[in-house]
Parts: C-alpha cells; structure tokens; sequence
C-alpha cells in the first residue's frame, strides 16, 4: 500500500503551518475556513512551498526532509495536483492539455486523453483551446489532466467547485469511481458537505494552520469540535 505523508512546518506570509497527515489508498479529506491554510499544505507536498523543518515521504521515499537536506524537485516527486484556478496552458487544446503528463507515443498519448475527456463528459471540447471553454469545462479538463500520468498520489483542490449541480453529481461519482479504481493515496480540499459523505474517507479539520479534528464523516457530525465543523454539517450549536 502506497502511503503519503508530511510532517511539516511552513510559514507563509502571516500563515504559520504546522501539521501532520499520513494519507493511503482511502484518502483524505482536507475541510477548514478559508485561510486555514488548506492549500499550503498541499503547496508544501508538492515543493512550492520549503517547509523551514520536517519530512515528506511518499511509497517510503523521502521526497523533503530538513535535517537530511533533501528537497525534490516538484517535477520529481510524482505528485499530481488540481490547482483552484485550473492552471491549463493557454495555447494547447484541452486533449493537448491532458496528452501531456502522459508517458508514451504521441499516438497512445492523444487517444488516453481523448477517451478520459469522454469518460468526464467534455470529449466534443477536446480540440478546443481552453479560453473557448466554460469555468466548468476547464475544471473537467484539468480534472483529467491530473489523473491522466496515474500519479503516486493526488493532490486535488476543490475539484468540483466550478460545476452546476447536475454536472457536479456526475462528476463527483466519476472521481470517486477512478479514485477507488486507481488505489492511490489522495488529498481532497472541499467545502461541500456531499463531497464529504461521497469521498467517505477520512477528514482533517484544519484551522489556524493546525489539525484540530480528524475522525470519519459521521463522527465529525455525531461530535464537532469546533463551531466550523459544526456549521459545515450542519449541526445546531
């Protein structure tokens, strides 16, 4: 079993950071207020952001570690992420977007990405630059992009927030599908309360830059620890 974990503290602007998560094939759940520091974490995986003192590891190897010295490039660590605001190159087409992480004939690469836009219902965008497409649209090609490599572990922040309802729930049981399919540790950021109950992995409550709760779905609802988690499940304070 793939295993990731980060043991890290990060300062970033007046955000001081400091946590530790150990995520396998069930994933986790990332919820909290905004500025909690949701994305950071994710940043400091992926070594955007040099954690000032702790360890990265992912399938047990060492990816950041600050008393070894050892700091991956972002490009080596085999971390796919979903970054909010997309981040599609602008002058590729949306199958050209997702060919690109992918390893292979040019050929095999195009028809990969081809059939993965279909399976996320945007295949007639595919040749399609990605300022012709919808907020919605580009969430699913960036979507598609970042499982197209089967990475060593999924970083994904608000995968789902840019879609209507309809395509939301299509999505959202496509991704718990590959997710599962896939067997490979994840990180999940969301403000949705059915994304929560459909991911049904374990979540971190993260406020101030700390994990002050993690437990399963239900008892995050059954016991609150904080005023946050209740509203996010709606519980009456």
């Amino acid at each position: 079993m793939t295993v990731l974990a980060a043991s890290v503290a990060v300062r970033v602007g007046a955000l001081d950071l400091e946590v530790a998560v150990e995520v396998d094939d069930g994933g986790l759940v990332l919820v909290g207020p905004n500025g909690a520091g949701k994305t950071t974490v994710l940043l400091a995986m992926l070594g955007v952001h040099r954690p000032s003192r702790g360890k990265i590891t992912v399938a047990e190897q060492v990816l950041f570690d600050a008393d070894a010295r050892i700091d991956r490039p972002t490009e080596e660590r085999g971390l796919a992420y979903l970054p909010q605001d997309y981040a599609l190159f602008p002058h590729l087409t949306a199958v050209r977007n997702v060919a690109f992480g992918i390893r292979g004939r040019r050929a095999d690469r195009l028809d990969k990405a081809r059939a993965l836009l279909e399976r996320l219902g945007v295949g007639a965008v595919a040749d399609r630059l990605p300022a012709a497409l919808s907020g919605g649209e580009q969430q699913r090609v960036a979507l598609a992009r970042a499982l197209a490599p089967s990475p060593r572990a999924l970083l994904l922040d608000e995968p789902l927030a840019a879609l209507d309802v309809e395509s939301r729930g299509s999505v959202r049981a496509f991704l718990v599908a590959e997710l599962r399919a896939q067997q490979r540790p994840f990180i999940i950021i969301t403000h949705d309360r059915e994304d929560i109950r459909a991911f049904d992995a374990p979540v971190a409550v993260l406020e101030r830059g700390r994990v002050v709760q993690r437990a399963e779905p239900a008892a995050l609802e059954k016991s609150p620890a904080t005023a946050f988690t209740a509203r996010l499940f709606g519980v009456p304070s």
